[in-house]
């Protein structure tokens, strides 16, 4: 084979590693990834989780608007994007674990919700005024949405959902759980459940974020000192 030829081939593999290395991690180890690197990956999607879980939490908790709706949350997501930039794990890794952590961002002000009223919630009964919505509106989420008066005869300022059901009609009571601080909006008292079964819908997105960020990590591995065999010769 020609020189110039053979020499092209190696660039062009040369350039293949190098690309495959930006994309998805150099992964520069023999067997089983080092011990080091997977906690070090572990302890990355486990912090980023729980900041961006107990920020949003604890926004709900103590009524603060911005981290109650997940902003708190998107900036975590944004400091592990960033953390994963500094050890240079590959971009595609690095794409993948933003999206999941974003997404777990957005659904945790739910769940929050859900966490506070189910841990110092009060059912009470409330009389519905009024049906609106069904399959047909798309607008509502194909839900029934209720709007409904307290014992008091006040007007809540949002719809009820939960609990509320095809058969439901003007005049019907129906259960509804309020926050005893008034922090967090009252919803329809279906299902119950306490504050842990309020996050379990949470789970699936924790535990992709975390084994995401263990993969990108261990694949962020390179070796840092030369074998001494393989030394350039003076």
């Amino acid at each position: 084979m020609p020189r110039g030829r053979h020499s092209a081939t190696a660039e062009e593999q040369h350039l293949m590693v190098r690309l495959r290395s930006m994309v998805w991690g150099p992964a520069e180890f023999v067997g089983p990834p080092p011990f080091r690197m997977t906690a070090k990956g572990i302890l990355a999607g486990c912090l980023a989780a729980v900041a961006i879980v107990g920020s949003t939490i604890a926004g709900a908790w103590y009524g603060i608007p911005g981290p109650a709706a997940g902003e708190g949350g998107l900036v975590c997501a944004a400091l592990l994007v960033l953390y994963l930039c500094n050890v240079r794990a590959g971009r595609a890794l690095i794409g993948i674990i933003a999206v999941l952590a974003v997404c777990l961002a957005l659904e945790t002000p739910q769940a929050a919700a859900g966490f506070v009223l189910a841990e110092r919630g009060r059912v009470e009964s409330g009389v519905v005024t009024s049906v609106e919505g069904g399959p047909a509106d798309v607008s509502g989420g194909g839900r029934y949405l209720c709007s409904v008066i307290d014992r008091d005869g006040v007007p809540m300022k949002v719809r009820i959902w939960r609990g509320c059901e095809r058969t439901t009609r003007p005049g019907d009571a129906i259960a509804v759980v309020y926050d005893v601080q008034g922090r967090v909006p009252p919803r329809g008292a279906e299902g119950g459940g306490s504050g842990p079964d309020a996050l379990s819908g949470l789970g699936g997105w924790l535990a992709g974020l975390v084994s995401a960020c263990v993969v990108a990590v261990v694949r962020s591995h390179r070796l840092s000192v030369p074998d001494r065999g393989h030394r350039p010769a003076p």
